[in-house]
């Protein structure tokens, strides 16, 4: 990697230029990946067409069509595929006949013939009676069923004909596959009982134009396992599409159109996403802003993530930021071995009721560096918002304890360092930022609050001349008080408004009168705690209450004292 990509990315940013070394990577990647598998399936007895003729029919296509073949090989689908298969070679991952599987490189190779306008016939799996075709959608042609079964697909023109070898009373199954908009219902969109097309995002004409797949039929869209079909509906699809359009029109205003330009931290070249992933059913009513359920991506899925759907464009806009620098990581992770990690879970993240491990936590640094510089934005756009100044002091401040944990933990390599202290640079400067007083100090509190819980719940002390250690099982619990301390409250009534209004002795009295009741009660202990170092900042027992809590145990009298079990 040039000198100069590497030093954009490890700002937390990025070029187009360095966006198209990492999918040079990747792409490098997926070849390795395939010739390790078709090696491995040399030896696998199949029903269907064996591995090195469907991929035969594979390399024919991207003769015929290069750029469809690179599509193909690039496309999410194909690298989350791989790495379940792979996985499923070593016993690492489970699912159905291994057969079945790997004959998804059948169905692989018939959409490359359909891309290319090539000819094809090959022997394909048939999951729940249907032909999955990445990228394109699902063509149903016998009832569902428990097995996996065998179908004859032929491909001719662009038409694919699938009938069933042995089963003469079922006729076969003709259709021309392609995508459709977001907004098109499925009645007009040439779907019926046999054919479901997948639909797609589009990308306004600033950012380039083209499209996104909204994803919510292909078996290997999430994240390991392959899953089932779960179709949404057409108002559902089209909400996306609504949300999309206002997202990226919001991330737009700070990228521009991502032409040749360094993208700061926070912001999103759009056509860098190439798949998202609807995660389950969404519900009637979604959680209020600024929450987004559900997020997630893979590291074999370059440019894809599972998202469900938020209640805002801005919580969908700081998702993409978010989990597109999970991709970005992923692909510098494939090039460099940036950090030793021995996959111990016991470090503090900001953002996680659980341990982490080191890998994880350089994951979350990357990413919510970018959700720093996401809020920092939307300040610039309203300055007098007080949503995007608590975001952006409380998310610059967690994300700089994160990164001086990792810059102190000896486990960098020379890559790995140089990484990271990119992103302690950027925050660094970002640190000296004017914020709203007010919604710094609700932000402050909210930090202080989350990595005071998390030690209550994580950590336990044994007694006089023991060591903390981790509770060898914790029970999850959710954080919402780092969002309800993002808006002010007028008239406070509880026990965590009064904290978060910066009403710390009502506070204490209130947190005290609970722990009368529930002295076991971590959320409250917190609050507690939090309250008290606010109200007495200079007191030498508040202050190691605050940097200790698990040497506390939970007997406050009045605005009291606590008792220390070590």
């Amino acid at each position: 990697m040039p000198d100069h990509l590497f030093a954009q990315l490890a700002t937390g940013g990025g070029s187009p230029e360095a966006l198209e070394f990492l999918e040079r990577g990747e792409r490098a990647r997926r070849l390795l990946l395939l010739r390790t598998l078709l090696d491995r399936l040399d030896v696998l007895s199949t029903p269907l067409t064996p591995p090195a003729r469907a991929w035969a029919v594979v390399k024919a296509a991207a003769e015929a069509a290069p750029d469809a073949g690179e599509q193909l090989l690039l496309a999410p689908g194909t690298g989350s595929w791989l790495g379940h298969v792979l996985r499923r070679s070593h016993g690492m991952s489970s699912g159905p006949p291994m057969w079945a599987e790997a004959g998804h490189l059948c169905a692989l190779a018939v959409v490359a013939a359909v891309r290319a306008g090539t000819t094809a016939d090959l022997l394909v799996p048939l999951m729940d009676g249907a032909l999955h075709l990445p990228g394109l959608g699902r063509l149903q042609v016998l009832s569902g069923g428990p097995h996996p079964t065998v179908g004859r697909a032929r491909v001719d023109r662009g038409e694919v004909t699938v009938s069933v070898p042995g089963a003469p009373g079922v006729a076969p199954v003709r259709c021309r596959p392609a995508t459709v908009p977001a907004g098109t219902p499925d009645a007009a969109a040439g779907a019926g009982p046999h054919w479901l097309p997948l639909r797609t995002l589009a990308l306004p004409a600033s950012a380039g134009g083209g499209t996104v797949l909204l994803d919510d039929l292909d078996p290997y869209r999430d994240l390991d396992e392959p899953v089932p079909a779960e179709r949404l509906d057409d108002e559902e699809a089209l909400t996306w599409q609504r949300l999309f359009d206002e997202a990226l029109e919001l991330l737009r205003r700070r990228t521009g159109d991502g032409q040749g330009t360094v993208a700061g931290p926070g912001r999103l070249v759009p056509a860098a996403i190439r798949v998202v992933v609807p995660w389950g059913r969404t519900t009637p009513t979604p959680p209020p802003p600024p929450f987004v359920r559900t997020s997630a991506t893979s590291g074999d899925a370059y440019g894809a993530m599972v998202v469900s759907r938020p209640a805002s464009a801005v919580a969908l806009a700081e998702t993409l930021v978010h989990e597109f620098q999970h991709s970005k990581l992923s692909a510098l992770l494939h090039l460099f071995e940036l950090v030793d990690d021995d996959r111990t879970e016991c470090y503090y993240a900001p953002w996680r009721p659980d341990p982490r491990h080191l890998t994880g936590l350089l994951h979350g640094a990357y990413a919510f560096t970018a959700v720093t510089g996401f809020w920092r934005d939307r300040l610039a756009d309203d300055p007098g918002s007080p949503t995007a100044a608590y975001y952006f002091a409380l998310r610059r401040v967690q994300t700089r304890v994160v990164v001086r944990t990792l810059l102190g933990s000896g486990r960098l390599s020379a890559p790995g360092r140089r990484l990271v202290s990119g992103l302690a640079a950027t925050l660094d400067g970002w640190l000296r930022d004017p914020v709203d007083p007010v919604a710094l100090a609700r932000a402050r509190t909210a930090a202080a609050l989350h990595r005071t819980e998390w030690r209550l719940r994580n950590l336990v002390h044994d007694g006089p001349g023991a060591r903390t250690r981790l509770r060898s099982y914790a029970l999850p619990w959710a954080d919402t008080r780092t969002h309800a301390f993002a808006e002010p409250l007028a008239a406070p009534c509880t026990a965590d408004e009064y904290l978060a209004a910066g009403d710390f002795a009502s506070a204490v009295a209130r947190y005290a009168d609970l722990l009368a009741r529930t002295a076991d009660d971590p959320a409250t202990f917190a609050g507690w705690i939090v309250a008290r170092a606010a109200l007495h900042p200079g007191r030498g027992d508040t202050r190691r209450a605050l940097a200790r809590p698990e040497l506390l145990t939970a007997q406050p009298r009045g605005e009291g004292v606590a008792e220390c079990s070590g």
